[in-house]
């Protein structure tokens, strides 16, 4: 039987601890929380994260980081983006060498402009081949009642994506595998900074036809920037792309939605961030993805302008005015 090791015990990491025993592999869940590991062991429930969802039985979770590792065919990493670097940097030398390693996480890192992949491979001196990204439309609540979805497992090394996809799949969880790390990681991590903008939208009141406009306009930054750093122009209209967006951008079950939703409000990004609860990973991607677009020169006025709401404070009516000021252009280039 295949093991993995989920390394973070919140919404998404225990919603694909989850799926992994469901789909009939031995799991591990990793978290900090003593209060959190014991009721998932003894109620088959995560409360504070996922209230009122029942999780297999099947699931052993634990709060020692090596008991965890040990003998992993497959370490699974779901922990906030811009802390990646400080909570795992001292867990090489149990990393089991042979383990295919699995992003979860939807950011750049601040500073480095490192995709999440590229920080694990660094830190943990991963080869390529055993480095992979799930991403998609997967939003952790649905998903841990066992509604029907697809994803997508990205990685250089068919045989390591096949062993996940294979790990994953069940009757509700469809994996789906693509060879293009680059681009699905960069949707994932983008896709949250046009959701943020949304919200927004929705927070002043607009309705669909501003949603419908930010969505497609955000896609269309999406893909400018990742056809720019070497993605493929395909996996933009697949599902970790346009897939994935369209679901963290309607649903309220989205945290950068949400957020984005109190900014548009009137609330302060602090109060927002306060109101959300959890970690809304396009705050800080915002930024990274800003640094990253001017680094190759591509034009993002949508990720511009939830800057500027969000850590340059400019007021929100005027944002979205400069935006729909800009020179008028072809839609297709």
């Amino acid at each position: 039987m295949t093991k993995a090791a989920v390394l973070g015990a919140g919404a998404w990491g225990t919603t694909f601890a989850a799926v992994l025993t469901d789909a009939g592999t031995q799991v591990s869940l990793w978290g900090r929380d003593e209060d959190v590991a014991e009721q998932i062991n003894t109620e088959h429930i995560n409360q504070r994260f996922l209230p009122d969802l029942p999780l297999p039985s099947g699931i052993h979770a634990t709060t020692d980081i090596e008991a965890a590792l040990a003998d992993a065919d497959i370490v699974v990493v779901a922990l906030p983006a811009q802390k990646l670097r400080t909570i795992v940097a001292d867990w090489k030398p149990l990393i089991p060498r042979s383990a295919v390693v699995v992003s979860l996480m939807k950011g750049i890192e601040v500073g480095t402009h490192k995709r999440m992949s590229e920080v694990l491979t660094e830190l943990w001196d991963i080869e390529p081949e055993r480095m992979t990204v799930v991403s998609g439309p997967n939003l952790a609540r649905e998903i841990a009642a066992r509604q029907p979805c697809a994803t997508v497992v990205a990685g250089a090394n068919r045989a390591a994506t096949e062993l996940v996809a294979g790990a994953t799949a069940s009757a509700y969880f469809r994996p789906y595998t693509n060879t293009d790390l680059v681009g699905v990681e960069l949707c994932g991590a983008f896709k949250n900074v046009v959701a943020v903008g949304v919200g927004a939208t929705d927070g002043l009141g607009y309705g669909h036809n501003t949603t419908a406009t930010v969505i497609t306009r955000g896609l269309a930054e999406i893909t400018r920037l990742g056809t720019a750093v070497g993605a493929h122009p395909d996996t933009f209209s697949g599902l970790a792309g346009m897939g994935d967006l369209i679901a963290t951008c309607a649903s309220p079950l989205s945290r950068n939605h949400t957020l984005g939703a109190y900014v548009g409000a009137g609330l302060s990004l602090d109060d927002a961030l306060a109101r959300t609860g959890g970690t809304a990973e396009g705050v800080k991607t915002s930024l990274s993805i800003q640094e990253l677009a001017r680094q190759y020169g591509v034009d993002v006025p949508i990720c511009d302008s939830v800057v500027r709401m969000l850590h340059d404070g400019d007021p929100i009516a005027d944002v979205i005015t400069s935006l729909l000021s800009r020179p008028r252009k072809a839609e297709v280039s």
